[in-house]
């Protein structure tokens, strides 16, 4: 969840290595320093960078906060969707199979029922089934595994949860916020401005701008680092209008051209300042499209369910989940081991078993005039 929202990764690793050898970047550590101080003391970028402190307090207050102390679990269940066009379908086959398998789909679609329960604490197990299989994934502490009843197999690769983990959803939800403080308000790489008054929906705002420009965007490059796929947003150029009695974000636009992401979000709001909608203009490279969210309460203030759709020329993601959350909930009785004989495998066999498999079965791909039959798939 809070990987998919704020990954945490170090902004080191968008910048270049600097040899120590080379007397170079002592001689210009002066000036830089100068300039950040320059930067610090500037009354208009210290404005900025305070109001943007003061509406992400206004999100974990409205949006989060005091509803959730206590809650150390949710459970989640519900739906996630995708459909593909065939040339979607035949690229993603061709990457699997590493150029072995040649696809020829016209397309189709797929649906997930997810299941499960998320602590707090990283702590995790969730059932999925659908149109490729039934999995399960489960982790505690530092054990866990991915489970595939069809193949009966499974892996103990799996990621682990984030070692500085809070207790409750109080304290995740704001210790995510507290990540894009740590880069936006009180980190050096982003010059803060102010970019003057405005009217939006109603909404009288204050519009405020971080820059940290990025390189081109690069059409030859074809891999890149986790951190730089993860961390996008901890470059790029932020423009937020906030509303100015409420401090709450109206409108977001959000651009990093050397990772090919850009993208527009209005807000809206219903009781108690409560977020109740995401409309998204989305712009980035390859999945040019519109997009939504909505979200639900309950009586007690929480989320109870929450629903979106991203959609391009050629795919459309959507999903639809009902949360219900648990107070002193522990994770004590999660399975910590797979099912009795089940096989074991490593994991980049077993993801490649699992996306073969799901082009296959999802899209009826051998029905299409893809034979399988002669193609090695797994680790030799």
């Amino acid at each position: 969840m809070r990987l998919s929202i704020l990954p945490l990764l170090l902004v080191a690793s968008f910048l270049p290595a600097q040899t120590p050898a080379k007397p170079a970047p002592k001689a210009k550590a002066a000036p830089k320093a100068a300039a950040k101080t320059a930067a610090k003391a500037s009354p208009e970028a210290e404005a900025a960078r305070r109001s943007l402190r003061e509406t992400l307090d206004a999100i974990d207050a409205a949006w989060f906060g005091q509803p959730y102390q206590g809650v150390t679990a949710v459970n989640m269940q519900g739906t996630l969707g995708v459909a593909l066009t065939g040339a979607a379908v035949n690229q993603k086959v061709d990457t699997a199979s590493q150029g072995a398998v040649k696809g020829n789909s016209q397309g189709g679609q797929a649906n997930l029922r997810v299941k499960g329960t998320w602590f707090a604490n990283g702590d995790l197990k969730m059932d999925m089934a659908g149109d490729f299989g039934n999995i399960l994934y489960s982790r505690r502490g530092n054990r866990g595994f991915i489970y595939s009843k069809e193949q009966n197999a499974y892996t103990t690769r799996v990621d682990l949860a984030p070692s500085d983990a809070p207790l409750t959803y109080m304290s995740w939800f704001r210790q995510s916020l507290n990540d894009i403080k740590a880069v936006y308000v009180d980190g050096p790489t982003f010059q803060a401005s102010l970019a003057g008054e405005d009217s939006i929906g109603g909404h009288a705002v204050q519009k405020l701008v971080f820059n940290a420009p990025t390189q081109p965007w690069d059409a030859k490059k074809r891999e890149q680092s986790m951190a730089q796929s993860l961390g996008f947003w901890k470059r790029g150029k932020l423009e937020v209008a906030v509303d100015k009695v409420t401090k709450q974000p109206v409108r977001l636009d959000f651009r990093n051209d050397e990772q090919g992401v850009s993208a527009r979000m209005d807000f809206t709001y219903g009781a108690n300042n409560r977020l109740n909608a995401v409309n998204i203009s989305n712009s980035s490279r390859g999945f040019q499209g519109p997009g939504w969210l909505r979200i639900g309460y309950a009586g007690d203030g929480r989320m109870s369910n929450v629903a979106g759709e991203l959609a391009n020329n050629e795919s459309k993601v959507s999903f639809a989940m009902d949360l219900s959350w648990a107070k002193g909930a522990n994770s004590a009785d999660l399975a910590a081991t797979p099912p009795v004989g089940a096989t074991k495998r490593g994991r980049e066999e077993m993801e490649t078993q699992l996306t073969v498999g799901l082009a296959s079965k999802i899209f009826d791909l051998q029905r299409a005039g893809l034979n399988l039959r002669s193609v090695a798939v797994g680790s030799k």
